[in-house]
């Protein structure tokens, strides 16, 4: 018996920056992971990765990480994508920096 999919969204690294990126419902890539598409449906979640993967000259890296729906959007469920979403830590810069609480 497989089991039960759970919601995703489609994450990346820009290719230039390096940056962590998640794609969007309207199919741009935003470094906010409340804007990402929450993808409830494995099928679906099949066809927006191979989407991304298909943007080589943009991302690198694409994969579907675990997600819940959340007040402001998808919220990540597990720490590495909740890391993720908060952009390098040897010193405040990127959203850290634009964040300003980090």
């Amino acid at each position: 018996m497989s089991r039960k999919f759970t919601p995703k969204v489609v994450t990346a690294n820009r290719l230039r920056e390096g940056d962590v990126v998640y794609l969007t419902a309207d199919d741009r890539w935003s470094p906010h992971h409340h804007e990402a598409e929450l993808i409830e449906d494995e099928a679906h979640g099949q066809i927006r990765l191979l989407h991304a993967n298909a943007q080589k000259l943009d991302i690198v890296g694409a994969y579907l990480a675990d997600a819940r729906p959340g007040p402001l959007g998808p919220e990540p469920v597990h720490f590495r994508e909740a890391f993720r979403t908060r952009g390098p830590s040897n010193y405040n810069h990127g959203k850290q920096a634009d964040l300003g609480h980090v």
